[in-house]
This record gives C-alpha cells, sequence and structure tokens, in this order.
C-alpha cells in the first residue's frame, strides 16, 4: 500500500463533493471506502432543503459523478434551472448513490471521529510515511476502525455553526436561550412556520443566508401583517454586501442582494449596523441582545452568522493550516476575506491542498475553513484534481481549469477568490461576495 495508487481511499461525507470524489476515485479504478454521518446522502443539503441556490443545474453536478449516472440511464435537470437543497438531493445525489458502483461503498450512519496513522501517534516519525490510516467510526453507537492508504474529508461545516457572539465564542448567555436562536436557514415557510409567524424576528449576519432567511421572513408577513424583522450585521452600512446587482454574473445572486437593499431602503426590513452582540438576556419573554449600550428585542432570532471547520477528528494527523483562515496554508491567502477581492480564485488543486501527513486532504466547504465563500464547482475541480494525484498522474492532477463567475463588486485589496454560494457559510467576514 502507498498514498500513491492507494488500494483503498476513505472519503468522510456522503455530500456532493464526497460523492463525486467517489465517482472520480472509480473512474480512476481506485476503491473509495465512503463515510457518511447522517442516516442518508446529503444529510447537510437536506438541513437546508427548502433553499433555491442561486447557481444553475450546471454549476452543481460534478462531470465524472454525470458521466457514471449518464451510464446507468440518468437524464439530466435542465441546466439553466435553479434547484432547491432537496432537489440536489432527489434529483442527484440519490440516484449517484444508488449506483451500483457507488452504493456497495458507502456506509451510512457512520460518523467519523477520529482519523490517525496506524498506531503512530501525532509526535511519532519511525514508519510514519508507510503507514495506513486509521479510521475510527461511530457506527449506530458501534465504534469500529478502518484502514485507508488515503483520505478525503469532505465533511463540510454546516454541523458547525459560528455562534452570534462577536468574539468567536457563544455571547454571554448565548447557550441559555440557545431554543430561541436559529442557526442557518430555517424553512421560515414550511416546517418553522408557526414559530416566526407574527413574531418579531432578529436576522444576524451579512451574507446570502440571511438574505434567504430575510426575504423568505417578508413573504410570510405578506400572510401574517403582524411579523417584524429586524436585520443586525457587525460591519457598517451594508454597501458592498448586498453584492454586485445587475454586474453579477450569477443573476439570481445578484437579485438576493439587490431586494434586500430594497427592504432596507423602503423601511419594510430595520437595519441594525456595527452591532456586536455581547450577551442575550430574557425581558418580559423576550429575547434582548446586548452591544454595549445598545440593545435589540426579538421573540426569535435567526443566527445567520456562517460555519466553521470541526478540525478535532484530524487532531492526531500533521495539518498545515493557517493560523487565521483554518484552511491549507497554502491556499489561505487566495480565500482570506480579510484580504481578497471579488471575482474568481486562481485555479488551485492537490499542491494548495496537500499537508505534511501524504495522503490526507480537505476538499469542498471544509478546505476553506473559516472563508466564506465557496461554489460547489470548485469542489468538484478540488476532487478531481486530489483523486488524479493519488492514482499517481500528476499532469492530470496539476493541470486545474476553475471559471467562476464573478459578483460584480471588488474589494479593496485586489486578491482574487471565489464567489459565494448560497447557502453562505460565513456570513460575518467583511468580504463583499457575501
Amino acid at each position: 500500500m502507498s498514498h500513491t495508487n492507494p488500494e483503498r481511499v476513505a472519503v468522510i461525507g456522503a455530500g456532493p463533493v464526497g460523492l463525486a470524489a467517489a465517482a472520480h476515485l472509480l473512474a480512476r479504478g481506485l476503491q473509495p471506502l465512503v463515510f457518511e454521518a447522517g442516516d442518508e446522502v446529503g444529510a447537510s443539503v437536506r438541513a437546508w432543503g427548502h433553499v433555491r441556490v442561486f447557481s444553475p443545474w450546471e454549476f452543481n453536478t460534478d462531470p465524472a459523478a454525470v458521466e457514471l449516472l449518464e451510464r446507468h440511464g440518468w437524464t439530466a435537470p435542465e441546466q439553466t434551472g435553479y434547484p432547491t437543497g432537496d432537489e440536489i438531493v432527489e434529483r442527484y445525489l440519490e440516484p449517484l448513490a444508488a449506483t451500483p458502483e457507488i452504493a456497495p461503498t458507502l456506509y451510512l450512519g457512520a460518523r467519523v471521529v477520529g482519523v490517525t496513522r496506524a498506531g503512530i501517534d501525532k509526535l511519532k516519525d519511525a514508519g510514519r510515511e508507510t503507514a495506513p490510516f486509521e479510521l475510527v467510526v461511530d457506527e449506530q453507537g458501534t465504534e469500529r476502525r478502518y484502514l485507508a492508504d488515503a483520505v478525503i474529508d469532505a465533511s463540510g461545516t454546516w454541523t458547525r455553526p459560528n455562534p452570534l457572539g462577536a468574539g468567536g465564542l457563544p455571547a454571554a448567555g448565548e447557550r441559555a436561550h440557545a431554543e430561541r436562536i436559529s442557526y442557518g436557514i430555517p424553512d421560515v415557510l414550511g416546517s418553522a412556520r408557526a414559530r416566526y409567524a407574527g413574531r418579531r424576528v432578529l436576522v444576524v449576519g451579512s451574507g446570502h443566508s440571511a438574505f434567504n432567511a430575510i426575504l423568505d421572513l417578508v413573504a410570510l408577513r405578506d400572510s401574517e401583517p403582524a411579523t417584524q424583522i429586524v436585520w443586525a450585521i457587525r460591519g457598517g452600512a451594508p454597501g458592498r454586501k448586498y453584492g454586485g446587482g445587475g454586474d453579477d454574473q450569477l443573476p439570481a445572486r445578484g437579485a438576493l442582494g439587490s431586494a434586500v437593499r430594497d427592504l432596507v431602503s423602503d423601511g419594510s426590513v430595520a437595519l441594525a449596523a456595527e452591532f456586536q452582540t455581547r450577551a442575550i438576556s430574557a425581558r418580559d419573554g423576550k429575547l434582548v441582545l446586548a452591544d454595549g449600550g445598545r440593545e435589540l428585542v426579538a421573540d426569535e432570532v435567526i443566527a445567520a452568522t456562517g460555519f466553521r471547520p470541526d478540525l478535532a477528528l484530524l487532531g492526531e494527523l500533521r495539518l498545515d493550516l493557517d493560523d487565521r483562515v483554518e484552511a491549507a496554508r497554502a491556499l489561505a491567502p487566495l480565500i482570506d476575506p480579510n484580504l481578497h477581492s471579488c471575482g474568481s480564485v486562481p485555479p488551485h488543486g492537490v499542491d494548495e491542498l496537500s499537508h505534511p501527513d501524504a495522503g490526507v486532504y480537505m476538499v469542498g466547504m471544509k478546505s476553506y475553513g473559516r472563508a466564506p465563500t465557496f461554489l460547489l464547482r470548485t469542489g468538484y475541480e478540488q476532487a478531481r484534481s486530489v483523486v488524479a494525484a493519488l492514482a499517481g498522474d500528476w499532469e492530470a492532477a496539476r493541470n486545474v481549469e476553475l471559471v467562476l463567475p464573478e459578483t460584480g463588486v471588488c474589494n479593496r485589496v485586489a486578491l482574487p477568490v471565489v464567489a459565494g454560494d448560497v447557502p453562505e457559510p460565513g456570513a460575518q467576514s467583511s468580504a463583499c461576495c457575501g
């Protein structure tokens, strides 16, 4: 066994990028072992299944996966259509997972809780380079262990939302009042309707997840006029956070920001800028969010404050991570939201995703660490490049091509970065891509 031409490759996560990695591995004659913590594929996508993404189908499918599906009679959706998360699962991920090539490789309800070099902890050098990876997997309460020659972590960040607290930790009282705080994009017009109808709702966050929540609340208010909407952001006037409008190469993305801008301008949505949540308390049956001398009062809070990677499961491996972005060090400068301008990230692949422990890679949303802007197309190209390298085809691995739609707005520092997708995983950054 070796980390080039490996016999078995563990893939963590059976979402879009994880299943794409499996398809690429199979196309290269390699054996994937796909571990999914959820009971079904695409568990995280299902969590925002009611959301219609702003990128059309052509951006949401992987070429190797499509080739595999078409061998089994799959008919692709109309490429210019805009799917919901549920449609991505039902029309793409579930058929892909059911193919006779991928189905035997799937382990559902299998949460990877740790990865190490078999018998070698993080400190030891002797034999490290040739030792296989050992994965500790919780399968419905039973611990099992698997060996693999390489590991592709495509587990995403959806299950690790950022807190409301401005300092990166939960605000004082945030945990105590968690039952009235929803993280991400709740189904305001569906399963969560009763929770928000006729209530005063505070949305916190400055990216597209917040925009989607606000627009759903506005639609809810059409039939429930007592519903009130307050929007809080940590930065100043939204400005570029609204996006590029008609100049955005993804029109649906530009329309989100434009719609929210109009709602703020006409007073339909109350905006509280430069609000840093320090403490949360209850008063007269309502939640009170405090920032020094300022307070915002609401019945319910939607925290669209982004996500962060779970790095604990890779804690016994030698990783080279940027200390701010928590992405691979070579990738971090290309995606750091403190620096980037809007547009497209330079093509990147296996070289930018590598770590000191050869054979372990983070791909997809997790590869971006805490950076907020990501498109599935980026993850698919990452997976293709990594798998080509594992198969020993370094020419293909380094021949990375990535063309992404620009947002139509620019930041103050000319470092390029990928444009965002929905749901927006890091809505509190200073990035203008949103």
